[in-house]
């Protein structure tokens, strides 16, 4: 069996030293960041409409980092009178802000602002000294540090004194720009996927409302297909509109005793919001099985309560490896009782186009928090009823734009996994960047600023 080897002071590589980080090359430094970087806080965050009506100088909040981007890509707007009033100092453009009060310290979110801004006092900003170290590296290097991993539980606050003695790794100014660069063309490539996904999802909801009031014909075709108005709106006239119950049933009722000693449950953390299909579920002992309804193999499953319903939370139990499984309570098992009329991916995708989600999520009833969608309102929904075989040709279409942004997610997962990879390696030096990049990228400073 082979064990992990533990570096230790005799058995170090040649060329690394140990250090309070751990093993580094001896040419890196382990300097505290108040050294390389002047730490300050934001300021108050205007309170009242006057201080945004005709705002132009961006302010930004917590809640304006994004996880996901490096990258500060929203600010409210707040005006002359509020700077004045609130005496908001603005930091450049390159400065790095991320939380440090609150519980979106655990977050973990990072983030450069891509302009002059304003900030508020729940963040910290860290401006670099371009003298001893590149703003990338210093970006990713508080990417690597979780601040509030000694933080107690309940409201954890860092102090501008603790952040500026947060130790870290420095190597010498070129393998800076060198780790930077290779971790920027990573998270380059992801938000380029990111965007990818973006706009496939924003092809999918126009592609849905053409579908759903024209069919499946070509958008230059469109002037030959005769409409008609009905309660749905405009449809082709050879489409029929008919009740949900009248196609399918909402539940099954008893079945009598199920012969087996365990089954599957699938709780609402399994029912997807963007997939179209039901792919994990728990294996439970019959007897242990509580609370649930039951559920059939081939089974819609809608989520009927808040806010899981506005999210789209919904599946098909295609492969569901028994007949029959249970659910939590909060969804609608969906079985179409007259498959030689309605398809039921054609029913799925119908039901998560947005103009009908909007209109399920209105009918809710109950009180905040707890509003669940009523199954009179499912069973009398007027929904379209297309011959068959365009059922499936729609199915089709939007199945085929599903899978492609599978294809995407999944890339996207991947460049998710290298980034995390690279950054630990990079940062710790367990992985060099080529000396060959070193040098390339020594006298390009200005391309990374």
């Amino acid at each position: 069996m082979n064990k992990k080897r533990t570096l230790t002071t005799n058995n170090l590589p040649p060329g690394y030293r140990m250090t309070e980080l751990g093993p580094l090359p001896e040419e890196w430094e382990v300097v505290r960041l108040g050294e390389v970087a002047t730490i300050k806080s934001g300021g108050s965050a205007p309170q009242g409409e006057r201080y945004f009506v005709g705002g132009k100088r961006p302010f930004v909040r917590v809640q304006h980092l994004d996880l996901n981007t490096d990258y500060v890509q929203r600010w409210d707007l707040i005006t002359d009178e509020a700077i004045q009033h609130y005496r908001l100092r603005k930091f450049p453009a390159g400065t790095i802000v991320f939380p440090k009060s609150g519980a979106s310290i655990r977050l973990e979110k990072r983030a450069v602002l891509p302009m002059d801004a304003y900030i508020v006092s729940h963040l910290c900003a860290v401006l670099p000294d371009r003298d001893k170290t590149d703003q990338w590296f210093l970006f990713y290097v508080l990417k690597m540090k979780k601040l509030a991993k000694e933080k107690a539980e309940g409201y954890p606050v860092l102090n501008l004194s603790e952040i500026k003695e947060i130790l870290i790794p420095l190597p010498p100014l070129p393998e800076q720009r060198a780790i930077a660069y290779v971790l920027r063309s990573v998270q380059e490539a992801k938000e380029k996927t990111q965007d990818v996904i973006n706009a496939l999802k924003e092809l999918k909801k126009s592609l849905m409302k053409h579908l759903f009031t024209y069919g499946p014909v070509p958008v230059d075709k469109v002037d030959g297909v005769k409409l008609k108005e009905t309660e749905i709106g405009r449809i082709p006239e050879h489409w029929k509109v008919v009740r949900l119950g009248e196609m399918v049933k909402l539940g099954h009722g008893s079945v009598g005793k199920l012969n087996v000693d365990f089954i599957p449950f699938i709780p609402m953390s399994f029912i997807p919001e963007d997939a179209l299909f039901v792919e994990q579920w728990e294996i439970r002992k019959l007897t242990e099985v509580r609370s649930g309804i039951l559920v059939r193999k081939g089974d819609l499953l809608l989520a009927k309560i808040t806010p899981s319903l506005e999210n789209g939370k919904q599946g098909i139990l295609k492969d569901l490896p028994s007949e029959w499984g249970y659910a939590t309570t909060e969804v609608f098992p969906i079985w179409i009782d007259k498959k030689d009329l309605l398809e039921i991916i054609f029913l799925a995708y119908y039901l998560k186009y947005p103009k009908v989600l909007n209109n399920l999520a209105s009918k809710m009833e109950g009180t905040t928090g707890r509003r669940r969608l009523p199954k009179h309102v499912l069973r009398t929904l007027p929904i379209p009823l297309p011959p068959l075989p365009e059922q499936k040709q729609i199915a089709h279409i939007l199945r085929s734009v599903d899978r492609k942004i599978e294809a995407e997610k999944k890339r996207l997962e991947a460049l998710d996994k290298v980034f995390k990879a690279l950054l630990n390696d990079l940062m710790t030096a367990r992985r060099r960047v080529p000396k060959e990049l070193v040098g390339k990228l020594a006298s390009k400073t200005e391309d990374l600023a």
